[in-house]
């Protein structure tokens, strides 16, 4: 049992500074197991206490540990052990894996013999990219590690990741190429190389509260026209402060506002990127100002540009929002907020692809996170190996139980459906889902899409000036071409 740390751990009398005591017995305590890979530390002012310091010195051990990547620092959050701290130089010849969903973690070693040691780590999802990057750039790259399909053009491109079908190629014809669903399987492909296999599936379209619509006699919208209709019909049965649309609307939401900004232009024919800059169109000006209707017929507040991530769907679930745009991975938070098993969401809520406009049909978009095999990897064939286990449909089938994603291979969606509704429903989506712009300046110009967005819905700039500005600063960030009209 490890023994309190008090205040006589620290002598101020000794010539080795006090920020450098305190760097090593946190040093030590990480080592001894005290603190685990991403955990909290105690505060500045909790080691202060504890130790009867000052915070300067506090201050500066945990400033020179962050600069060493020891511990990352999270505003307003705290100090945390680096999430691959236990991983970074492994005592063993054990593969390092990267993960974000901690029940991943039993299942995964399930699925390998006694004999094959696999160390796991646990990353946040927001964290998850820097965290590997910086890995990279100190050689510390874990062997096997989930990524975000929107970062793979990223990792490709700066050659971070092997090539899969180099490493089996058997596998990924005979496998890959016939059982993983379309459109994932070609937003696999960068250069013609196959570099990450999707472990879940989401897809971003429109959520419905099936009282709220029962309410007004409406079924959930097909066109722009009867969702505008439906949200007003709504709003006037709410009381004073409620509003009966919402969308991810800024920055605050990161990158659930563009993927669900994406699926609401898709619905009216509009692509962003392809071997040009094709934002700044009629029908993108005209997307905008639908969405900027809804502020000005008082059916969506602008307080949706300050919402994280997930308040919206615990609007939605509460009942304080009737429709709003998002992800199906929502389901189970929303199921949380209504008060009600997952099993029961299609019960209570309908998930539908964004409606049409004028110049378009309904649209979903689909998001996948996937792995993807580190070329700093000690060894590729053995992670390939792991891999493969990881990914066969049973193994998907088992771990989808419970959950709202959908398993990206066929086999393992023949597997859950009976079992789940809704991941029946959503997988159907599939079929004429598209997929985010395969841009390795992704991370930079999806902060431009949710930055003219959030212009948009505070009339901070009008539709055609944002959408502008925002084509020609994607232009200049992918060096690409831009189409006007």
């Amino acid at each position: 049992m490890k023994t309190k740390r008090t205040a006589a751990d620290i002598d101020p009398a000794k010539l080795v500074p006090v920020y450098s005591q305190l760097k090593t017995l946190i040093l030590d305590d990480i080592a001894s197991g005290r603190y685990r890979p991403g955990e909290r530390l105690p505060t500045e002012v909790e080691f202060c206490e504890t130790f009867t310091i000052s915070r300067t010195p506090v201050h500066r051990a945990l400033a020179e540990l962050a600069e060493e990547g020891v511990v990352v620092r999270q505003r307003r959050a705290g100090t945390f052990v680096h999430p691959l701290a236990g991983v970074r130089v492994p005592q063993h010849d054990d593969l390092r894996v990267v993960i974000t969903e901690p029940h991943w973690a039993s299942a995964i070693r399930s699925l390998v013999p006694h004999d094959v040691g696999v160390e796991i780590a646990e990353v946040g999802y927001t964290e998850l990219q820097a965290v590997l990057t910086r890995a990279v750039a100190e050689g510390t790259a874990p062997d096997l590690a989930i990524i975000d399909e929107a970062w793979v053009a990223q990792f490709a491109d700066s050659g971070f990741l092997l090539p899969l079908d180099e490493l089996d190629p058997g596998w990924i014809e005979s496998d890959f190429a016939t059982d993983f669903v379309s459109p994932v399987v070609e937003s696999r492909r960068r250069n013609g190389h196959v570099f990450t296999i999707p472990e879940e599936i989401n897809v971003a379209g429109l959520w419905c509260r099936r009282d709220m619509l029962a309410s007004v006699d409406a079924a959930p919208p097909t066109t722009w026209s009867e969702l505008s209709l439906a949200a007003s019909a709504i709003q006037a049965q709410l009381p004073l402060g409620q509003y009966a649309f919402a969308l991810p609307g800024g920055e605050a939401a990161a990158e659930t506002t563009t993927y669900c900004l994406l699926a609401v232009l898709a619905s009216n024919g509009v692509s962003i990127v392809d071997d040009h800059v094709r934002l700044d169109s009629g029908a993108s000006v005209n997307t905008l100002r639908f969405l900027r209707s809804f502020i000005e017929h008082r059916t969506m507040t602008t307080d949706v540009t300050e919402y994280g991530w997930m308040r919206i769907p615990e609007l939605l679930g509460s009942g304080e929002v009737a429709l709003s745009v998002g992800g199906s991975y929502e389901a189970a938070r929303i199921a949380e907020s209504a008060g009600i098993g997952l099993d029961e969401i299609t019960d209570h809520f309908t998930f539908v692809p964004f409606p049409a406009g004028p110049k378009g049909r309904p649209a979903t978009v689909a998001g996948a996170m996937g792995y993807g095999i580190f070329r700093q990897s000690k060894d590729p064939a053995r992670a390939m190996w792991l891999l493969r286990q990881i990914v066969a449909p049973e193994a998907l089938a088992q771990r989808a139980i419970g959950r709202p994603t959908i398993p990206p291979r066929h086999s393992a969606i023949e597997r859950i459906a009976p079992s789940s509704q809704f991941v029946a429903t959503t997988a159907e989506l599939l079929a004429t889902a598209e997929m985010r712009p395969s841009l390795s300046t992704y991370g930079i110009v999806t902060v431009q899409l949710q930055a003219m967005l959030e212009a948009v819905l505070t009339d901070r700039l009008r539709p055609a000036a944002a959408a502008e500005r925002t084509a020609e600063i994607i232009g200049a960030i992918t060096g690409l071409e831009v189409v006007h009209g």
